[in-house]
Order: C-alpha cells, then structure tokens, then sequence
C-alpha cells in the first residue's frame, strides 16, 4: 500500500512530469477536489475516482489515508505542485507518525513556472510567491508578506487574486506595491494556463490594479528590472550581454 501526493501540473497532459504520470497508473484509486478528477477522467479513464468539494481538504486526505490502509495505492491529486499551496504537507501532518502508510511526495510544475513560460521569462531572478486567499492565513501577514517583497524588489507571484468575496484583494495588493514600484513596472497575468480558454497579457501595474481577474488566474509583478522584449516579460539575470550586429 502506497500513497502518492501527485502535483499533475497546470491540467494540460503534457504538463504532468513522467513521474507524476507513472504514479497515477500505478495506482488504484485516484482522489482529490471535484474539479481535479475531472480533469484527470480525460486522460485516465479507466481508474476509480473520488472526489470532495472546496474546503473538504482535511477529508480529502483523511480519506486518502484510509484507501491506503485498506491495502491500495492511492494517488491523492493536486493542481500544479503537491506542496505549493497543495496536499503533500498536510497528508504528512495527519499521517502524524504512522509507519504503516508508505507516502511518497510527486513534484509538479507549478502556475508560477508554466505561467511565467507563458509570459516570457519573467522568473529568472529570485522572487516571491503569494497567496492573497485569507481562508488559512491572516490578511494582516497577506498584507507584510507582500509589502516585505516588494521593499526587497522581489518579482511577486499572486496565486488566487481574487475571487467573489475577495474582489477588491488584488487592487489592495497593488496599492502597497505602489508604495515600493513604479506605476510603470511590468506585470503579467495568464488564465486557464494550459487549459481550453488560456488567455495571457503584459501591462503596467497600474494597468493591473485597474483589471478583473479570478481564482483561475495566476498574476505576474516584475521587479525594477523586469522589462518587455519581443513581446515576452522578461526579468534579467544580470549577465554582461555584447549585443551583436551584422552591419
């Protein structure tokens, strides 16, 4: 008996890695949020599914953990990567100290990378990656983490932006890093990424605080060096580069 904690990627098939693919096959039963087993039924239709809403984490992995006792392997499922914001460290934490329940954590790409390809490039230095839901954690450290990021000029990942009850939450967050960037930095949003209705765009962080986007939607705020090159958003490393010519 085995569970994987699979991170399978933006939802696209050929985001998942090889090893989150092996450990779906290899396993009996599939579980994970609603939207997840859906995804998944297209790409492997022949395996056992279960599946809870929103908010439904705890029993998600409860139930997880008692399919592998039963003597299954399990894969329990998580958009993009299994620790980012996924099921792998709680899985480890109700596990608690049982020796029985083998679990191995499947990395996966998250939106923040296959977003960012999207995008251009806009990762290449060091950054910080955010999530303005204060379901888990307490608006008031949302709020430090990014005004801490954007004093130290860190490009800034924005994982659930927004959402029906949290409209404004990306405005807020752009007007602290107004504080720190300029009206003109370079930002970047992609939604669905590798989904039917992907759809991306650069703009300026003013432009962005002005924006809709939703809980699909995976946003993208440069540093001060990030800039537009071909269309692409590109943050530099800070490599010498000798611009050649052939005139």
């Amino acid at each position: 008996m085995k569970l994987y904690i699979v991170g399978f990627g933006c939802g696209s098939e050929e985001g998942m890695t090889l090893q989150a693919r092996k450990a779906v096959e290899l396993s009996d039963i599939i579980i994970g949020y609603t939207v997840y087993t859906d995804i998944l039924r297209k790409y492997f239709p022949g395996k056992k599914y279960e599946s809870t809403g929103m908010k439904k984490e705890q029993e998600r992995v409860q139930l997880a953990l008692e399919k592998a006792a039963e003597g299954k392997n399990v894969s329990l499922v998580c958009s993009g990567d299994s620790e980012l914001y996924g099921m792998a460290g709680l899985a480890l934490e109700l596990a608690g100290d049982d020796t029985e329940t083998e679990i191995e954590t499947v990395a996966g790409v998250s939106a923040a990378f296959s977003g960012g390809a999207v995008l251009g490039a806009p990762l290449t230095h060091d950054f910080a990656v955010i999530s303005l839901s204060d379901l888990l954690t307490p608006m008031e450290k949302i709020i430090k983490r990014i005004r801490c990021a954007s004093e130290g000029d860190f490009t800034i990942v924005l994982y659930n932006p927004s959402s029906k009850k949290r409209a404004d939450y990306l405005r807020r967050a752009c007007e602290i890093m107004l504080e720190y960037k300029d009206t003109d930095t370079v930002c970047g949003y992609v939604r669905n990424i590798g989904r039917d209705g992907q759809e991306s765009r650069i703009l300026t962080l003013e432009e962005l605080m002005e924006t809709d986007v939703d809980m699909f939607t995976t946003v993208f705020i440069g540093n001060s060096e990030t800039r537009v090159i071909n269309g692409k958003m590109v943050t530099p490393r800070g490599y010498d580069i000798a611009v050649h010519s052939d005139t």
